[in-house]
């Protein structure tokens, strides 16, 4: 039997995995990745495929510490950037741990088996800057050494730049290099006897050679000797390193974690760039819903079902039909539901088999020298030799390769005696036989996929029910084909072919015409349910907007209550601060603003004019100032306010001459005190009081500002002078006040 893996292409499905790892130990693994060995596997893998959906995690800045490792472990010193880069990944490798610790169960089960590795990143970020370069704190003895160098190097140049200076002559230019390690100077070839030293290097040209000068050579000797020293101790703490990555118990526990975090990320990337499905196990039974080829761009999506009464499903039909696609996409679905992946359909309930036969293709054993009939039939003798009841059985072109009708023979005994077996399966033949067969056999079912026999092409859709047509003489005689031979070959092909071709045409066009009423019932209803989720829509959207607009009635009100209330709390304060006059103004002017008056008020009565008296309701008498359209400013006492003409009423009042203005300035007080006042505070308590005592007409006043420093008195007189309502100002007579009361007279 071929291998099943290998005959529905599952390493293209391995390889799409792979192209969404992260890593390169997640690639290595996807590309490894297949079936799990029991449902309780599997299981667990889908379950942390579907967390991986739920929440996207990422695996960036991890790399592949394998390598590392066993070189490590080999006993081998590891260069100071791989250290430095095995030290960034376990660091990220925890971020990840505990980013995933509170995610779901499978994630935070996985994410806990990631170590801390805290002794090797510590030491790491110790020893190593940024660079891989060992660090001079690394080791007391490494910053020893690095001590004694720089001031070493130093004394050297200085050495040398002073014999550079003496032997100027010899010298082909002034700087300082180094050859084979050591500190050299570049000398003309034609002095280099005259200079004491030992050449090391020359130029291109042979016209400068590099010499170490005499004096110089115990100094360098002196430096390589500590560069020796550094040397072996940076190589000492490397292998410190290495060793302590090589010994850390918690690495392979780390590694195994990161690649499976890595496969369920990558699943999840796969189910969600496919739209795949988490499918649900459930034993003798393949359901699929809307099912289709993964692998194939713009796949038809058909419904799949095997079940205890109907287990196999024998599928005929004109060739290039998709009958071979469709059984592609049962073993799919099979192997990916296997492997702990999500399905290509929109749900899926499948077994989960001990046992995948797929036989698809032809494949001859040219080894030992059998036909393709022959190693189909090998093939099958394996099936009925180890099938049972939790088997899956997918074979494309039962019977095909040799004489129809022994090969149906053949294929009648075989699908017996799978029957007899309880095993599962889907089956493509195109023997006419076996047609019959199905239609009358319990546990077995026809089903075909349909071709458009106007447009001459298959429509990729599966009909459970009723076998398919070959079309070959339909198809013949759309293409023109004589029809003569189109003739012969419908005698040739005997009445009993005729007529079970004949028979499947009036089924076939029955089933038309049925498929078509029910696709015109499903439109009619599809519709009319449209129509009632619209209404039903709109009328959520009346009944949100009568919510919303009552809801803003309900807040203007409560905002117009606390705004009115406010505005008389202020008012109030005012009244005890500056006089009632203004705040009695503002009241009034409040109450207005919030009183509406009813609708279809009566027109304004005749005699309302401008001087005349006029009762004001809820407000009393007032006389008509200024008429504005349809209202009139109405003076009453201090205040003037606003009312529509229609709600005053004229009245004819006789007062003693005088009378009223008495009346008014006996309750109006004609001295303000301001002492304790700020200067801005006394200014804006008299301008009020200046207003409300002209409104009463009352004068003179006295304003009680004290005498202290004088002031307030200056500024107060100051503001008088300006003020266009006061005709004349002086201070109060001594025993009134003097100095600290103002007394004034207004116009």
């Amino acid at each position: 039997m071929r291998d099943a893996l290998e005959a529905l292409e599952f390493q293209r499905v391995r390889q799409a995995l792979a192209e969404r790892a992260s890593t390169l130990m997640g690639r290595e693994a996807a590309l490894r990745f297949g079936p799990k060995i029991s449902l309780e596997e599997a299981l667990a893998q889908q379950a942390t495929v579907a967390e991986a959906v739920a929440y996207s995690y990422r695996l960036g800045g991890i790399r592949d510490l394998r390598p590392a490792l066993a070189a490590a472990q080999e006993g081998r010193r590891l260069e100071g950037i791989d250290l430095l880069s095995a030290a960034h990944s376990l660091e990220a490798a925890s971020e990840l741990k505990h980013e995933l610790l509170k995610i779901g169960e499978r994630l935070s089960a996985l994410a806990a088996r990631i170590g801390e590795h805290t002794l090797f990143r510590r030491r790491v970020r110790e020893c190593l800057d940024d660079g891989g370069n060992v660090r001079d704190s690394a080791s007391p003895r490494l910053r020893e050494i690095r001590s004694s160098l720089s001031p070493l190097r130093a004394r050297i140049q200085e050495r040398l730049y002073s014999i550079m200076d003496r032997q100027a002559s010899a010298i082909q230019d002034r700087l300082i290099t180094i050859r084979r390690d050591r500190y050299v100077i570049p000398v003309k070839a034609s002095f280099q006897n005259q200079l004491p030293g030992i050449v090391l290097d020359q130029s291109d040209s042979g016209l400068t050679v590099f010499m170490e000068p005499a004096s110089i050579v115990p100094l360098n000797n002196q430096l390589a000797s500590l560069r020796l020293e550094e040397e072996a101790e940076v190589n000492r703490i490397l292998f410190e390193l290495s060793s302590l990555l090589a010994s850390d118990p918690e690495l392979p526990a780390t590694l195994e974690a990161l690649v499976e975090l890595d496969l369920a990320r990558a699943a999840a990337n796969l189910a969600q760039d496919w739209g795949l499905t988490r499918p649900r196990f459930e034993p003798g039974t393949y359901r699929l819903l809307q099912a289709r080829h993964p692998l194939i761009q713009g796949a038809v999506a058909n419904d799949i079902e095997l079940t205890g009464e109907h287990r196999i499903l024998l599928l005929t039909g004109p060739n290039m039909g998709g009958k071979t696609a469709l059984l592609k996409t049962l073993g799919l679905a099979v192997l990916m539901a296997q492997s702990g992946l999500f399905v290509a359909a929109q749900s899926a309930v499948l077994d989960f088999p001990t046992q995948l036969f797929v036989d698809i293709g032809d494949e001859q054993s040219l080894q030992e020298s059998l036909s393709t009939f022959a190693a189909h039939l090998l093939r099958l003798k394996e099936v009925l030799t180890h099938a049972d009841s939790q088997s899956l059985v997918l074979i494309d072109e039962l019977g095909s390769g040799t004489d129809p009708e022994e090969g149906a023979a053949l294929s009648q005994a075989f699908l017996e005696q799978l029957l007899a077996l309880g095993a599962r399966g889907l089956i493509t033949t195109h023997l006419t036989p076996l047609k019959a067969f199905a239609q009358e056999q319990p546990g077995i079912r026809n089903a075909s996929m349909r071709f458009d026999l106007e447009k001459l092409r298959p429509t990729y859709h599966l009909t459970v029910g009723s076998p398919g047509r070959s079309y070959a003489l339909s198809i013949a005689r759309r293409l023109g084909f004589p029809a003569e031979g189109v003739k012969r070959a419908e005698e040739l092909l005997g009445p009993e072919g005729g007529r079970v071709e004949r028979l499947l045409a009036a089924l076939e066009a029955e089933r038309e015409a049925a498929r078509s009423e029910r696709e015109k019932a499903a439109a009619a209803a599809s519709q009319a349910e449209a129509l009632r989720q619209k209404l039903e829509e709109r009328l959520g959207e009346l009944e949100a907007q009568r919510e919303k607009l009552l809801e803003e009635a309900r807040e203007k009100a409560e905002r117009v209550v606390l705004e009115a209330q406010q505005q008389v709390r202020q008012a109030r304060e005012k009244a005890r601060a500056q006089g009632q006059g203004q705040a009695l103004q503002e009241l009034l002017q409040l109450r207005s603003r919030y009183h509406k008056a009813p609708k279809g008020q009566p027109p304004p009565q005749p005699g309302l004019q401008v001087g005349a008296v006029v009762e004001v309701p809820d407000y009393g008498k007032g006389s008509i100032v200024e008429i504005r359209g349809s209202e009139a400013v109405v003076q009453m006492g201090a205040v003037r306010m606003s009312f529509p003409l229609s709600s005053l009423k004229p009245k004819e009042e006789e007062k003693p001459k005088g009378s009223g203005s008495s009346r008014q300035r006996s309750s109006f007080d004609t001295e303000l005190n301001l002492r304790g006042l700020s200067v801005e505070e006394a200014l804006i308590a008299v301008d009020d009081y200046l207003e409300e005592a002209r409104a009463v007409g009352a004068t003179p006043l006295r304003l009680l500002h004290g005498k202290g420093t004088g002031a307030l008195r200056k500024a107060l007189r100051e503001a008088l002078k300006r003020d266009k309502r006061v005709q004349s100002f002086h201070d109060a007579v001594p025993y009134e006040g003097g100095h600290g009361v103002t007394v004034v007279h207004l116009k």
